[in-house]
């Protein structure tokens, strides 16, 4: 028996596929009658654009990147799911327009699909595979479902398997049921399932008792249950990617990629069994917390780098176990390696564990910060406030971490002074990693928000997009899609402008400000180099001094007079309080609520070097 595995637009063209990488060591593990082969379609649209009306890579990175909230990726491919290639062409241009795509290059991808497709069939039949199986993430559906339709038509024999994160729960029945061409959809994880399947398929029959599996008994689609408990991640393989580096290495598009490897240490959130962010859907149908032991993640970490020379690594994990302070990080910090890892972090993480994580060669962090106000991170259930999320900008400054976050809003019982609070401070935040951008908040299938609507969002309709993408009822679209459109709550436009702005003004100031701290024991000296603020040296002596120690860490006055007492310092309360704000109107430190924390930096950040270095060399 033969399978193809296929990973379809808009998979990132510098990355492998992890559920292919899985799926194809899995099946050679536990079927050994199963020959396997890869179809990268990612990389294969990207060349036929670059070749056929070129599209620069850069163009398709930034519709893989970006287009998952639009849909835009999806709306490209939809004619062709359809037979019509004028299908929707105006929400296509729309779209584009309203999300800052060049409308006349998303209008070239449009205009071959079809002949991408039609050079997508002729490629997988090449392989003459007896099954098909897609893995569908976000923008990759559309995209899947018009190339199984094909093979179907070219190939009526062949049979279609669907599984990945975009068939969980309602969603992979409803795949099933309203698409016909496709034959099998495992729902869940795919380590059990899917070798169960390839039996039964070489047995003939038999699937009542595949655990998540959507099949066809007669014209009747079948959704058995779901399992319920999680696959062990000891038996979870080490992905196999020599079939994506030998595409990738063979493309025209090599010289403009720059490859990375992906790989997992965990599934699940620990954080979200017991407090599931209000909005995240992330985890879908399985949110238990289950993790690779160290032994087990550094022998896949190591056998993928060394096989395949690339020392940048992205782990898809949703968080970090905090176990690997004690089992892993060491290990990576002394195989010393120049690896540059990206992990998924809490943010209350202590600035001992960031300087862990930076020897281990942790250099990217998304540490799920969403806001700097400790009232909208308790309506997230975030378990954090603001002071501790700017202690962690902080942090990852002086270990020369990058920090990835985004500001959300539009949560429910949000106030204007909630945003106006952090707005008034964003200029002393300058010198720390700005966010990338703010939004409002979007429906996510399986998130709280989206399964109790008393906490706020009554109203809840699959996504404006979705119905521009598929031909279907609105009842099957609602069990369908991922994402979902509600009433809007929180601030109004206009609050959420100003906070816009502020972001822009801090994304422009950050590549050029510092404010560092120089504690020479009896005094602290602290240069300020911020834009928008006037160069100055602040001198703190005596208990000022201790006091900006103790700020390293979150404090409220309470505790920062306790702790001054303790260190011989006998100051009132209000004189304590009445300095913090000297401090704050200084920009040396960030306030929210009852919580305090300092703002300046140990070292100069490499920013600055970088920048005084290219200012070198414009001048030489």
């Amino acid at each position: 028996m033969r399978l193809t595995l296929a990973a379809m637009p808009w998979q990132a063209i510098n990355r492998p596929s992890l559920p292919i990488g899985l799926l194809h060591s899995l099946v050679r593990r536990e079927c050994a009658g199963v020959e396997v082969a890869e179809y990268h379609g990612g990389i294969r649209w990207a060349e036929h654009m670059f070749a056929r009306v070129g599209v620069p890579p850069s163009d398709y990175t930034k519709i893989a990147d970006t287009g998952v909230f639009h849909g835009i990726g999806e709306l490209v491919f939809a004619g062709c799911l359809y037979d019509d290639p004028g299908r929707n062409v105006e929400e296509l241009r729309e779209t584009a327009t309203n999300f800052g795509l060049d409308v006349d290059t998303v209008m070239r991808m449009r205009a071959v699909t079809d002949d991408y497709l039609e050079t997508a069939t002729a490629e997988v039949c090449a392989f003459e595979p007896d099954i098909v199986g897609f893995s569908s993430t976000f923008m990759q559906n559309v995209p899947s479902l018009a190339l199984a339709r094909r093979l179907k038509k070219v190939r009526p024999d062949l049979i279609v398997v669907f599984g990945g994160a975009n068939c969980d729960g309602p969603m992979g029945h409803a795949l099933h049921r309203n698409f016909t061409f496709i034959d099998f959809v495992v729902r869940g994880e795919g380590e059990r399932a899917l070798p169960a399947l390839l039996e039964r398929i070489e047995a003939g029959g038999g699937f009542p008792d595949v655990p998540g599996l959507c099949w066809w008994d007669g014209d009747c689609s079948v959704a058995n249950a779901q399992a319920t408990q999680s696959v062990p991640q000891g038996i979870v393989p080490v992905p196999d990617y020599d079939g994506w580096q030998d595409v990738l290495e063979r493309s025209p598009l090599r010289p403009y990629v720059s490859p990375e490897l992906v790989i997992e240490s965990s599934r699940g959130c620990w954080w979200g069994e017991k407090h599931h962010c209000t909005f995240c859907g992330l985890n879908g149908s399985l949110m238990a917390f289950r993790s690779k032991s160290a032994d087990q993640f550094w022998n896949e970490l190591s056998t993928l780098v060394a096989r395949h020379q690339i020392l940048d690594v992205v782990t898809v994990d949703n968080i970090l176990d905090m176990d690997y302070f004690k089992t892993l990080l060491p290990r990576m910090t002394e195989a010393d390696w120049d690896l540059r890892v990206f992990y998924e972090i809490k943010s209350n993480l202590k600035s001992a564990q960031i300087e862990a994580l930076s020897s281990a060669g942790v250099m990217l962090l998304q540490p799920g910060i969403e806001s700097l106000n400790g009232h909208v991170l308790k309506l997230m259930d975030k378990g954090v406030d603001g002071a501790t999320n700017v202690r962690l900008l902080r942090d990852c400054e002086n270990n020369h971490v990058t920090c990835e976050w985004n500001y959300l809003y539009g949560f429910p019982g949000e106030l204007p002074e909630d945003y106006w609070s952090v707005i008034d401070q964003m200029p002393a935040l300058v010198h720390l990693q700005p966010p990338s951008y703010s939004d409002r908040i979007i429906m996510e299938r399986f998130s709280p928000y989206f399964e109790r609507p008393e906490l706020g969002f009554t109203r809840r309709e699959p996504a404006k997009f979705c119905r521009h993408i598929y031909d279907l009822p609105e009842a099957e679209l609602a069990d369908l899609v991922y994402f979902f459109d509600c009433d809007d709550a929180g601030i109004t436009a206009e609050v959420a402008q100003a906070l816009t702005e502020a972001i822009e003004r801090w994304q422009r100031g950050y590549p050029h400000s510092a404010l560092v701290a120089d504690d020479q024991g009896a005094e602290i000296l602290v240069a300020d180099r911020r834009v928008g603020w006037p160069p100055v040296e602040h001198r703190l002596t005596g208990w000022h001094a201790d006091a900006y120690r103790a700020l390293n860490g979150r404090r409220t006055v309470k505790g920062l007079v306790t702790h001054l007492s303790e260190r011989g310092h006998s100051v009132e309360r209000d004189v304590v309080g009445t300095w913090l704000q000297g401090c704050l109107t200084a920009g040396l430190v960030f306030h929210d609520g009852d919580a305090w924390v300092s703002l300046a930096t140990t070292d100069v950040p490499q920013k600055i070097h970088l920048c005084e270095s290219a200012r070198a060399g414009v001048s030489a």
